[in-house]
């Protein structure tokens, strides 16, 4: 992988994290504030909301630190061994728990009348391409553990090769 092409990936992951933090120190504390102005007769559903929240902005956070290592190993030239399947398997569980994080949004909007039938519909939508999104990680985890098994294969065969030479 290129230098310039690793040095614009970590600089995007950097803004990313820097504002999903700012998101969380920020913006979910005035959040809070303007749910209290909601209405106090549903202090649950703030609750809820908050938590979702900051939860789902973890799950963004958890994917950002594990693609920076990804990146590294893959810098480094050793992304094809068994280590990359811990950081690729908690992607998908952080992908898969923003999936369930939303549908916990919709059915948190869902009762009552502040929220659009639409809108609640909208939000399955996302859950539903948030999921696609970890089976699509998941393939990709696949062709990781097929190019490891690979790579070991290739090794083992160089190693006999050197030895008939």
């Amino acid at each position: 992988m290129g230098k310039l092409t690793v040095l614009a990936l970590r600089i995007v992951l950097a803004m990313v994290f820097a504002g999903a933090l700012f998101v969380q120190v920020v913006m979910v504390p005035l959040l809070a504030i303007d749910l209290e102005e909601f209405g106090p007769e549903s202090p649950e559903v703030r609750i809820a909301l908050l938590v979702l929240a900051v939860l789902g902005i973890l799950t963004i956070q958890i994917t950002l630190v594990c693609v920076w290592r990804l990146l590294t190993m893959a810098r480094r030239g050793t992304v094809f061994s068994d280590s990359a399947f811990r950081y690729v398997d908690v992607v998908i569980g952080a992908v898969a728990t923003a999936s369930l994080l939303t549908i916990g949004l919709g059915v948190t909007l869902a009762p009552g009348e502040a929220v659009a039938p639409g809108i609640v519909l909208l939000i399955g939508g996302v859950a539903l391409i948030i999921a696609g999104m970890a089976l699509i990680v998941l393939v990709l985890r696949t062709l990781l553990a097929q190019a490891v098994a690979r790579d070991a294969e290739a090794h083992h065969l160089q190693t006999e090769l050197n030895e008939v030479i």
